[in-house]
Formats: C-alpha cells, structure tokens, sequence
C-alpha cells in the first residue's frame, strides 16, 4: 500500500530498492551516489539551509548507508539466490508471494531506518521550511489528480499494460505476440485505483498537516502513523488493490513459466549481473 508518508519516507525508501532492482550496468554507479541522490531528492520538496544539507550528509546519511550495504545488501544476494533457484523449474504463485513478502519485510526495515535520519532532519526545520514542504506535496496531488483522474478506463488499462509490458521487456527480452497477448488480458481485468489511492492519500496529507505542527510526542506519533499507514486504508482500496496484485501475479508466473530458451537465458544473465553488483557493493563496506 506504499503511499507518500512524510518526507516521502517509504518512497526515500524505495529508492534504495528501485536502484538495486533496475537490475542494470547502473546499479553501482547510483548506490555509491546515493549520499548526493537522497538529499538532491528532498530538495523537490523543502528548501535545506546550507548548515541542514551539511547535517544531512555528514552526520546523518554515512551511517544509514553503512547499515544498508552491510546489513542489507547481502539479504537481497540470499533473496537473488532464491530467485535464481526457482527458475530450475516451475514458478508458481506461491513462491512470488513468498518473493514478494521478503521485498516488502527489506521495504519495511528501510522505512523504519530512513525515519530515523528524517526526524532528526525535520527536528531543524522551521516553519516555513515545513509550511513550503506541505505546499510542495499538495501541489503533487493537483498533479496527480490532473495527469490520473483524466485518463479514460482504457487509458488506465493501457498504461498499466506498458508499465508491466516495459519490466517484462527489461528482464526477458523480446515478448512473443502470445506473451503480449496474455499480458493485455490481464491488464484489461485491471479495476481503476487512481481515484481511491488519491482519496487515501489526501487523507493521510491532512493527517500529516496535524502531526507537523509539533506538539509534544510528534515524533512517535508519526511513527506510529507511519508504521500503520498500510493498515488504515479503506477496506475499498484494500479490496481492489488485493484484486490488481493477484490478477497481475498469475500474469507473472504465466509469463515466466511460457519464457522460451532465449528468454531463460536473458533472465538470468540479468539477474545474476545484479546479484553480481549487490555483492560486490556488500564487500566494499
């Protein structure tokens, strides 16, 4: 249910994750950055003093990124590995599920982690820097209402299908008219979201205005509104969320389950390439 919490935290999160899970000669490059990435990140959405980016950098970020490639990195070469091992024969939903699950536990463990250097951040913020930071986020909503809510039901099918069309690609290569075939079908079982995640995400802006304001406690009170930000959506968006993750699960394990000979082997020179980058990021601590 990944939304955009305070500072962005879960997305901060992710960021980590979509470097590592790009899966490309990159991978390296983006990781040993991520100390300028992070901060340069931020600044969309407040406006740091030079003495807060210098906090930011120096104090702040080493040791979370140190956790990251120590602690972290080397679960993501244990997941890999299971990956990697799965693919010997065939894949099935419950073992995507089992894939997912341990993504979402390496999510959860940035998250927390991330809080931690955020609130000491948002500890220096004054109020304008939090009142401009507020703003920035409202200003994203009109955005995303205006570039998700104009979509006609086709449109929406249609960009979730490329998206999915576009990692497939990345990962197996050229699609056989078949593979693209049960992919649309897929997509096209898809129910609309965009109006539910927004009404779920205006909710939680407000909700984040209260907490900004700083009273005594605001600290765990955010964290614990962070923490159970997944459990608080609607029973609406959770319904059609659940349906979209497994309509689109068993497309997933349709399509690898139907990869030809070239297919298998671009997969898995893909991912053991990233598994490649992962260790060796891991061993540089």
């Amino acid at each position: 249910m990944s939304d955009r919490p305070w500072l962005r935290v879960r997305v901060l999160a992710a960021c980590l994750l979509l470097v590592l899970l790009a899966g490309c000669s990159s991978t390296k490059f983006f990781y040993n950055r991520l100390d300028f990435f992070l901060p340069w990140y931020l600044g969309d959405y407040v406006e740091l003093e030079r003495e807060q980016e210098d906090y930011l950098k120096q104090e702040l970020l080493p040791p979370f990124l140190h956790w990251h490639r120590s602690e972290e990195l080397p679960r993501y070469v244990a997941l890999l590995d299971e990956v990697l091992a799965s693919l010997d024969r065939e894949v099935t939903t419950a073992q995507l599920d089992d894939f997912t699950g341990s993504a979402e536990q390496a999510l959860d463990r940035l998250q927390t982690r991330a809080l931690d250097w955020m609130l000491a951040l948002g500890r220096t913020l004054d109020e304008d820097q939090l009142a401009g930071f507020h703003e920035a986020l409202l200003e994203q909503q009109a955005e995303f209402e205006e570039e998700y809510l104009e979509r006609s039901d086709e449109e929406f099918r249609d960009d979730a299908c490329e998206r999915v069309e576009d990692r497939a690609r990345k990962y197996l290569g050229r699609l056989q008219r078949e593979q693209k075939a049960q992919l649309a079908s897929a997509c096209g079982q898809l129910r609309r979201s965009d109006q539910l995640w927004l009404d779920e995400r205006a909710q939680w802006l407000q909700r984040l205005r209260d907490l900004l304001q700083r009273e005594s406690g605001w600290e765990q009170e955010l964290r614990e509104a962070v923490a159970q930000r997944g459990n608080t959506v609607s029973d609406s968006y959770r319904a059609v969320y659940d349906y979209n993750f497994r309509t689109l699960q068993r497309a997933v394990a349709e399509l690898l389950n139907s990869r030809t000979q070239r297919q298998d082997s671009h997969l898995r020179r893909e991912l053991n390439k990233l598994r490649r980058d992962l260790r060796q990021l891991s061993e540089a601590t």
